[in-house]
């Protein structure tokens, strides 16, 4: 396990750990306007938990495979990316449906951080210095 990391990108690394730090951040957020709304109870901590652990490991899979892709050919990278969005995806909606199906999550604070790399993308430029 812990080679297999070694050999993982540091760009996926850093980019994944912004991912899961804006995640942190809107996940406190979410459990703050449950919070102030009096809908929060155990179910919203354990779906923002599933929801924000399944959008970070979306995140770092998707990292990993551009990381592989670019190790190969044009055809095979097409197919291997296409075969990447695809099983994510599914994970993604199978997440969403469990989210929903069990008592023990809150289906809305499992989908809500799913959209949270999202936002964290489209910030990320705003908060660059200088171009950097």
């Amino acid at each position: 396990m812990r080679e297999w990391f070694s050999k993982t990108d540091p760009t996926v690394k850093k980019e994944t750990l912004y991912i899961a730090s804006v995640t942190g951040i809107l996940s406190l957020l979410l459990q703050a306007g449950f919070l102030v709304s009096m809908h929060w109870n155990y179910t919203v901590l354990l779906g923002n938990l599933l929801g924000a652990v399944t959008a970070v490991g979306n995140f770092f899979l998707m990292g990993l495979t551009v990381q592989n892709a670019v190790e190969r050919e044009k055809k095979p990278a097409a197919d291997l990316m296409k075969f990447s969005q695809n099983m994510r995806l599914l994970m993604q909606l199978v997440v969403a449906v469990l989210g929903f199906a069990l008592p023990c999550f809150n289906g809305y604070a499992v989908i809500i951080p799913l959209f949270f790399p999202r936002i964290a993308v489209t910030v990320r430029p705003f908060l660059k210095k200088n171009g950097e």
